[in-house]
Parts: structure tokens; sequence; C-alpha cells
């Protein structure tokens, strides 16, 4: 049994963890930000957007913990801890470290072996991902765009997940980040330079708009623009780190490459 009763979730992956491990029961207040499970924006009081929250509105609903995620909360922990509430905060940017927030949520909760085998269903997913991945004879090159102004590049999770799906993310080398703000790229025609063959907008917040990136000056001579490899994977589904990045995120990566993988392979047959 958890020693913990009333839990405040300030971040929608934590949210839904708990309701995978079946501890909703637990939760008396979300984020407005929430997206998963949809059932939760009914069935939970909002205490909090994702960087911003009034400490009287979480205080409301008496929480024995509060569950936090990045630095972009740290204000909110610290007011929180100042008020007396014990807080446990998550820092995951790689696909690991959403394995080990899992693990550690359902330890802390004592739910050890469903966060075990939760974990182990999202392993064997990407297996699977990565197995049909590795079928194409080509690894496309990818641009995935977190946010367009300024022009911002995938965070950790979202590079390897490109991999584990058969691509290549063309700005690998800055992924490593997890300072939006250090993975801004300065200069536009960097991406002109890596050619990429897949464009993939992300844009957390609103909607991509793929004639604005086929209009940005000098990108008409990329692969992706001249063959209208333009995409959009919607950012809940995605820039979340929980297993949302996998059972959604991964499955739309791996569409988009798979199809420019079978043009690939069928231009590849008809030229020989």
């Amino acid at each position: 049994m958890s020693v913990y009763q009333r839990v405040v979730c300030l971040s929608t992956e934590a949210v839904e963890v708990m309701y995978a491990l079946e501890l909703e029961d637990l939760i008396v207040g979300i984020s407005g930000y929430t997206t998963r499970p949809a059932r939760a924006r009914t069935e939970k009081t909002k205490v909090s957007g994702f960087s911003s929250a009034k400490l009287d509105r979480i205080m409301a609903v008496n929480p024995d913990v509060v569950i936090a995620y990045s630095n972009m909360q740290a204000e909110m922990c610290r007011e929180l801890i100042a008020a007396g509430v014990e807080v446990h905060a998550y820092n995951q940017h790689t696909v690991e470290g959403i394995f080990r927030m899992i693990t550690s949520l359902a330890q802390l909760f004592d739910k050890k072996e469903q966060g075990a085998k939760l974990v182990q269903e999202l392993r064997a997913q990407m297996a699977q991902v990565a197995e049909s991945g590795s079928q194409g004879k080509r690894r496309p090159r990818v641009y995935f765009e977190e946010w367009d102004e300024p022009m911002m590049t995938g965070i950790a999770w979202v590079s390897e997940l490109i991999a584990v799906a058969g691509g290549e993310d063309i700005f690998a080398d800055m992924a490593q980040h997890h300072h939006g703000r250090q993975r801004i790229i300065a200069d536009a025609s960097e991406v002109v330079r890596r050619a990429p063959d897949i464009i993939i907008g992300s844009w957390c917040g609103k909607k991509f708009r793929p004639e604005t990136v086929q209009a940005r000056a000098g990108w008409d001579s990329i692969p992706a623009v001249k063959n209208n490899r333009l995409y959009e994977i919607k950012s809940p589904d995605i820039l979340s780190p929980g297993p949302a990045a996998i059972r959604e995120g991964l499955l739309q990566l791996q569409d988009i490459v798979s199809a420019w993988q079978a043009q690939c392979d069928d231009a590849v047959s008809e030229s020989a």
C-alpha cells in the first residue's frame, strides 16, 4: 500500500503513468496541460499550468506529495517546499530516463511489479519498431523541428526514437542539450546544408504549417521540400517524456520513415 494518499501531478506524463499503474484514485490535482488519459481532464481538479501555478490552488487540495518535472517547474517546487510540501521532481530527457521515471514512480507508490511490466512492454514495442526500421536499404535523414521562431530542433528522446524508427536525426549532435535555448538553430542555412529527406514539425502548442517551412529562403533545394515529405506529429504524442512518446510518437515516426523507405526501395528497383 502506498504511503501517499493525496498526489498532485504537475506534468501530463506523471498523470499518464499513474493511470497506467492504476493509481488514479490517489490523484487530487493535475496540470491544466494534462492530455493523457483524456478522462483525467474531467475527473481531476486542475491546479496549475505547466510552468506556473498559484500556490493556494495546490494547497487547497491538501497534497501529501507533489510530482514535478524539469527546471521549468523549479520555482513552483521551491514555493511548495517552502510551504512544507514534499516534492519529487523528475528530469528525464532520454528514453532510458523515461523508463527510470516510470520505475521510480512505481516504487514510490508500491507498484514495483506493475512498473516493471509497463517498462517491459514499452521496450518490446521499441524492439519491434527497430526491427522493422532496419529492413530499409537506406536510413532517411530527418529534421525534427520542435519550434519555429526561433527554430529549435528536438530533444534527446525524440532523436533516439527517430533512430529506433530507422531514421537519422540530422541534429543528433544538438539533441543532448536539454535546455531548449541550446537547441536553437541560429542559421537556417545549416538545415539546407544537412539536406534532410524528411521534415517533421511538432510545434509545441500550435499547429505545424508545412507551407511556411517550404517558403523559407533557400529551402526549396532540400530533398524533403522538393519531394513534399513534410509531416506533423502532435506535440502531446511525442514531446511529453512518458509512455505516449513511445506508444504514439514512435509509431507515427515508424509510419513516416517506412513510407519513405518503401518509396526509396521502389525507386532503386525500377532503376536496376
